[in-house]
């Protein structure tokens, strides 16, 4: 199973967008795909929801895909949240990933991806070599999750390609 991960819980956001275009890309090539966002989740303590999540989203995925936002040249705390307050050697040793970073500058969340790879190299997460920065989001992606241009959808299905294969 692969598990999306749009990383904020902020409303209506680009990451989300984007996290729906790899749910639907991603679902057109692989049978067991779903899509967690964290808006309105409550991660930020062990309890009831975050064991719902973990059962549904965390402990049966064996991949994962990680769509970030640059928050103050990272990504955001409610993320690190749910890592942190999860079980990590159950949901976490020994799965794959795929690094997505989201960003309205030019940068793409480079600094965000590479913190989120060391993270998930000290949990024994596998992380795909192709991470994928999407800078100035705003002029690559309209209001209705729509791709502007053809050299980032390119980038995006190549990266989805070789994660199936990974």
């Amino acid at each position: 199973m692969i598990t999306i991960i749009a990383g904020t819980n902020r409303k209506d956001s680009m990451t989300l967008r984007v996290a729906n275009l790899y749910y639907s890309l991603l679902s057109a090539q692989a049978t067991d795909v779903q899509l967690l966002s964290l808006e309105d989740k409550n991660v930020w303590e062990k309890g009831e929801e975050l064991s719902r999540i973990q059962q549904q989203y965390l402990l049966p995925a064996d991949k994962f895909v990680f769509v970030m936002p640059e928050y103050n040249g990272s990504f955001p705390g409610i993320l690190k949240m749910l890592i942190d307050n999860s079980d990590i050697r159950n949901c976490w040793w020994y799965k794959k990933a795929m690094l997505v970073g989201v960003a309205d500058g030019r940068g793409g969340n480079l600094r965000g991806i590479e913190h989120m790879t060391n993270i998930l190299h000290y949990m024994r997460v596998n992380v795909l070599y192709n991470k994928l920065p999407l800078s100035r989001i705003n002029e690559e992606m309209d209001a209705e999750g729509r791709l502007l241009k053809e050299a980032t959808a390119k980038a995006i299905e190549q990266q989805i390609e070789e994660f199936i294969k990974y």
